[in-house]
């Protein structure tokens, strides 16, 4: 007898407390839409994840910025007195 396999579409909790004010807020815009507060919460909660994510890690350059990118990386500036300092300092953690 084979087992079945774990759902890749576990769920888990999240509690927020909240203003009611602001919950009312989306309530109002989730039924507008005709979602659940749940639904429109992780809906909006999930695309704005996307953004923050792909704003930290893509970037699209046309050729000449694309150049330019590679020349400052295959070329940096050699560090200043201010990051000089910065590497010579102990980190936060190792300080006591």
């Amino acid at each position: 007898m084979q087992q079945a396999e774990p759902s890749s579409t576990s769920k888990s909790t999240i509690n927020l407390r909240i203003e009611t004010q602001t919950r009312d807020m989306i309530d109002t815009a989730a039924a507008m839409l005709g979602k659940t507060r749940t639904e429109f919460m992780v809906e909006s909660a999930r695309l704005k994840a996307i953004d923050v994510t792909l704003d930290q890690q893509l970037f699209a350059l046309d050729s000449d910025g694309h150049a330019a990118f590679t020349e400052a990386l295959d070329n940096p500036a050699p560090p200043g007195t201010k990051l000089r300092a910065l590497l010579k300092r102990k980190p936060a953690w190792e300080q006591s």
